[in-house]
């Protein structure tokens, strides 16, 4: 077999240049593609390019499978044994999703533009306020200085961009003719987009999920949102951060997304991502966070005890 052909064709047929007239994408009745359903974002294909694949781009089918059971045998790891046996414990891998497969495409990164497969060097000014965000969170003196995640209010990885995170990794599209729903499983929030030609909203309006406004191109959705806050942080990102995704379907089984990243004031270049996301039959079940968050509690306690024996001079 030709791998370096079947890669090819892997590549063109998500630009929609390969293969075509041999799958018809399906349509709304209002003749927009039907995005909708149930789609899971569990890769094992890691985020950044691993050292080890320095200079691959692409996986060959062979290479795919290897790196597959590569990734099995790591998700069979009982994260109970392996942690630290001073700590009170965590989950196991009964309770990750972490996927397993590459994505279909047989990228060996989600990220793919720097051609390096890694996400650019933040700017001096986004290192410092990284560390001063970090300090707080170590140090909370109160809730709000903890971060989104751990008030049970919102994951980063849930606002665009939407990449794969350890568990809860579904999201469910439904269209109507003027908006696309985005409903995410992780702390159930919903992303509403219209699709109406109207403008974002004014500089001075910021949202955590950022303000999204969409089109179709061909029969690719494209989404474009600014206005984010300074509390919503990708990979170091800041409230100038600015996401491009476009989703489209690839065949019956399978969603393609990719996203522009672009942060002046953040990152010391503008990058781009690719992940593919497969079908779920469902069901999404609540996440329920905040019923179940006696650890924030924990963490504020011991820091208040901390403080109190520091204070004791012990």
């Amino acid at each position: 077999m030709n791998y370096r052909v079947l890669v090819i064709g892997l590549i063109l047929g998500v630009t929609g240049t390969f293969a075509q007239g041999t799958w018809t994408p399906p349509r709304t009745p209002d003749g927009q593609p039907d995005l909708q359903g149930i789609w899971n974002s569990a890769s094992g294909t890691p985020m950044e390019r691993p050292n080890d694949l320095k200079g691959k781009e692409f996986f060959t089918p062979q290479e795919a499978l290897d790196w597959e059971k590569r990734m099995v045998a790591k998700s069979k790891q009982d994260v109970r044994v392996t942690a630290d046996p001073n700590s009170v414990g965590t989950y196991n891998d009964v309770f990750w999703e972490i996927g397993t497969k590459p994505v279909k495409t047989l990228r060996t990164s989600v990220v793919i533009d720097p051609p390096d497969g890694k996400v650019p060097a933040l700017t001096p000014e986004a290192m410092a306020e990284r560390k001063r965000r970090f300090e707080k969170v170590r140090h909370p003196g109160g809730p709000e200085d903890l971060s989104l995640q751990d008030q049970c209010l919102m994951f980063p990885t849930d606002a665009p961009p939407m990449t794969p995170y350890n568990y809860n990794s579904n999201y469910r599209i439904v269209q109507t003719k003027d908006q696309v729903a985005i409903y995410v499983e992780m702390i159930h929030d919903t992303r509403i987009i219209p699709l109406d030609g109207r403008p974002h909203l004014p500089q001075t309006v910021r949202l955590w999920f950022g303000d999204s406004v969409g089109h179709w191109e061909g029969d690719t959705l494209v989404v474009d949102t600014t206005n984010f806050t300074d509390k919503t942080s990708f990979y170091g990102s800041d409230r100038n951060l600015h996401v491009v995704e476009r989703f489209r379907r690839l065949d019956d089984e399978t969603l393609v997304y990719q996203f522009d990243v672009d942060d002046p004031t953040a990152f010391t270049r503008p990058w781009k991502g690719e992940l593919t996301m497969s079908a779920s039959s469902g069901p999404i079940y609540e996440y329920a966070c905040h019923e179940g968050n006696y650890g924030l509690v924990g963490v504020l306690r011991g820091e208040r005890a901390a403080e109190k024996a520091a204070a004791a001079g012990k």
